[in-house]
Order: C-alpha cells, then structure tokens, then sequence
C-alpha cells in the first residue's frame, strides 16, 4: 500500500474513533435506562439467551474457545462448547443486572434477618466480620468470576469502609451513567489512572479496605504462570502491600440456580517474602494469581474467557 493511502486510512480510523464510542456509549445510556424498567430476573434469563445467540458470531467467541482448549487440553470439544455458552450467558446476566446494581443487593444492616439473594458460609461471614471490626486496611481481590460488580455491594451492605479500583468506559455519557449507578451502594470509587496507585495507597493509610480486579492481562505487568502457561498481570496489589503491610484476601461472587448468589472470602493469602524480608512483588502476584485460577477451575463457565489472557 502507498504510504500516502496508508497514512490517510489511519487518519480515517483514527477520525472514526470517537464517533463510534459516542455510539457505543448512547446505547449503552439507552439500554441500562430501559432495563431498569423490568423485572430483574426475567431481564437477566433475557439476557442471557440473547447473550448466547449473539457470542456465537462474535469475534470473541473463538477467542474464549481457543483459551479453554488451551487451559483444559483434557476436556472434549463438546465440552469446551459447553463451557463457553455458559460464558456467553454469564455474562448477559452480568450485563442485565448491571442496571439494577442499586437494588439487586437486598441486604440490610438494620433487618438482618430479612431474606437476601446472597448466601454466606460461616466462616466467609467470619473472616468478613474480622475484616470490618478489626480497625486495620486490608487488600481484596476479585476476577471477572459469576458477578464480579457484586463484592463492592456486599462491602458497603454489611459496612465495610471500602475503597474500589474501576476502569472508566471509554464513552462519557456511558461513563456519567455507571458511574451514577455505582456511586448508590459501592463505597469510594476510584479510576484507574496515574494517579491511582497514591490514591489507593492513602485509602489504606486512611485503615480503608482497598479492592480490585487483577485477572486480566497487563502489558508491562509481572511475568506469572497462569494454566500452565506463562502471562503478564498488575503488580499493583503486590506493590500496594510492599508500601502498607496488611492482610490480604479474595472475594469471588458464585452465580447459583434461581438468580441467586454465594458470596465467599477467602481466607488470608500470605504474601511471597525475598531473602531480605521485604515484599516480592513477583511472587505475591503469582500467589494471588493461583487463587484466581484455583476459582476459575471450579467454575469455568462463569469466568470471562473472552479477552486474549496469554500473548
């Protein structure tokens, strides 16, 4: 190609970008501001099956089946298939109960004794319990496993002062619109950015509980072994730890039969200490990093395979 065209066709898609965001983002507002008009669990089986018919035809879709053959070599095409509808609809559930964060979360601190969608183990309510009255920062982790939105929900209904890490939309009208249901019932909220390490950091001074997503790939992350193959994922949980010592746990929201969830704390993950005793940010993220997977092998069809993991 003549570099002149070349050069006019990146101009072109580069021009393009924002149109296509500002697109995106419209029918996003659109959509989450229909949805709350229905039922939450008819819009979420809705969802899901929409979710499933449409993933097929995606790009994605081979992606996450070309994952799953790679992390399950054992299991048989029928079953990877299997798997990956169960993605799909995971994740149109995920997308239907978005736009009823506000209200899906049904616990409350003044009537515990009401029904809630969310089941606890006793010793999940244990280890949450401590968390919240022990007068210390904490790090919580989470992945993109059954509700990964839910976890902040479940902090501030059982009043844990938290502080969550989130990545903005690229459009601003979607942007103004989560943010706006998100800031109901999720504690302090804030982005990813330059500034976040230091923000995130003087929450934990603060004695804040301090929680993100660390499952996905990150250019310029760490090198970790993830299903037995080599990755990248952020260090910034390990490096937060190396800053302010404290206990560090990981919460993962399992989706169960009849709209209903299981909500689990793990117990504390020690961190990985060099010979000087400090802090390994490596090895404490691999630590971390087994954990995610241990989850994911217990419930594959929850977790989102649909994003390149290895490069």
């Amino acid at each position: 190609m003549h570099p002149l065209l070349a050069r006019t066709k990146a101009r072109a898609r580069r021009a393009a970008k924002p149109i296509a965001e500002a697109a995106v983002g419209t029918v996003t507002v659109a959509l989450l501001r229909t949805t709350r008009y229905f039922d939450p669990t008819r819009t979420a089986n809705a969802f899901g099956r929409i979710s499933r018919l449409i993933g097929a035809r995606l790009r994605e879709n081979e992606i996450g089946r070309s994952n799953l053959a790679a992390a399950f070599p054992e299991k048989s095409p029928q079953e990877i298939e299997a798997i990956l509808a169960g993605v799909w609809d995971n994740l149109g559930r995920v997308g239907a109960e978005f736009a009823h964060l506000d209200r899906i979360w049904d616990y409350d601190l003044e009537h515990p004794e009401k029904p809630s969608n969310v089941e606890f183990s006793a010793r999940s309510k244990a280890l949450f319990d401590r968390l919240r009255d022990d007068g210390k920062p904490a790090l919580i982790f989470a992945s993109h496993l059954g509700n990964w939105e839910l976890p902040a929900l479940a902090a501030v209904a059982h009043g844990l002062d938290a502080a969550i890490l989130y990545r903005r939309p690229n459009s601003a009208s979607a942007d103004r619109i989560i943010e706006e249901i998100r800031q109901v019932k999720m504690g302090t909220l804030i982005p990813a950015g330059r500034d976040a390490p230091l923000r995130l950091a003087e929450a934990l001074q603060k004695g804040q509980h301090v929680a993100m997503l660390v499952d996905q790939y990150l250019t310029g992350g760490v090198e970790v072994t993830f299903f037995g193959r080599k990755t990248r994922a952020n260090p910034m949980l390990a490096r937060l730890l190396r800053q302010i010592e404290c206990p560090v746990h990981g919460v993962r929201i399992i989706r169960l039969p009849g709209h209903r969830f299981r909500a689990e704390l793990s117990e504390e993950v020690a961190p990985v200490r060099n010979d000087k005793g400090e802090i390994d940010v490596q090895g404490t993220t691999q630590a971390i990093t087994s954990v995610v997977e241990g989850w994911i092998r217990e419930y594959p069809e929850q977790w989102l395979w649909l994003h390149r993991r290895w490069r």
